[in-house]
């Protein structure tokens, strides 16, 4: 019996490393880049979030203190796009803001297919953070986003989130503001959604031609 239960131990113990190798890392891009920077900040270390509903959840957040990441194509240039988690894009308003940056019109905006984002900000097991500036990338904010003190922002990595002042950010980020965001209806289930079923409701939103 006691041969059982060592050999027993030694299988838990294994399934224990295995876990904590197949854990989600802090990219190291990000702390060097916000060490460098020299702003105030914490790192917030949570358990494996595909959501910023999830994210909001683990870390007994209001919805809209979670700063949503998205990369935008606007015709031929790539934007970080931030706004409060509890809001969705219009890409109408999105397009409009993004004209008064460049100085003319847009045509087509769009959020790019899944290996196009992963090819262009090299990401491995990484979604997309908030700091767009890593990628030379510029960042335009949603107007209510920026009328926050304080956020949380993904760093990219599934288990880690950055926490800062909202004004900070705007500030390392050189981000531009606009007015895009509207508000979404949170909807709560019993029942978690299938990540196939959450990706299609997200495709059908990823196109949108301007005339």
């Amino acid at each position: 019996m006691p041969k059982k239960n060592n050999t027993n131990k030694q299988k838990n113990n294994k399934k224990i490393k295995q876990k904590k190798a197949t854990a989600p890392k802090l990219p190291k891009k990000v702390i060097e880049y916000l060490k460098k920077a020299g702003v105030p900040h914490d790192i917030i270390e949570h358990k494996t979030v595909y959501t910023a509903y999830d994210a909001a959840q683990t870390m007994g957040k209001k919805i809209n203190e979670i700063a949503k990441s998205l990369l935008v194509k606007a015709d031929k240039d790539y934007y970080v796009v931030i706004l409060p988690a509890d809001k969705n894009v219009d890409f109408d308003k999105l397009g409009k803001s993004i004209a008064k940056i460049k100085g003319k019109g847009v045509k087509t905006i769009k959020i790019p297919a899944e290996k196009i984002v992963q090819d262009l900000l090299r990401l491995k097991n990484e979604t997309v953070g908030a700091f767009g500036q890593l990628h030379k990338l510029p960042v335009i904010a949603d107007a209510s986003f920026a009328k926050l003190k304080k956020a949380i922002f993904s760093s990219g990595g599934l288990g880690h989130s950055v926490e800062m002042k909202v004004a900070d950010y705007l500030d390392l980020e050189k981000a531009r503001v606009g007015s895009f965001g509207v508000k979404k209806p949170i909807k709560k289930t019993t029942k978690p959604h299938s990540t196939k079923a959450a990706r299609g409701k997200q495709k059908s939103n990823k196109t949108i031609n301007k005339k």
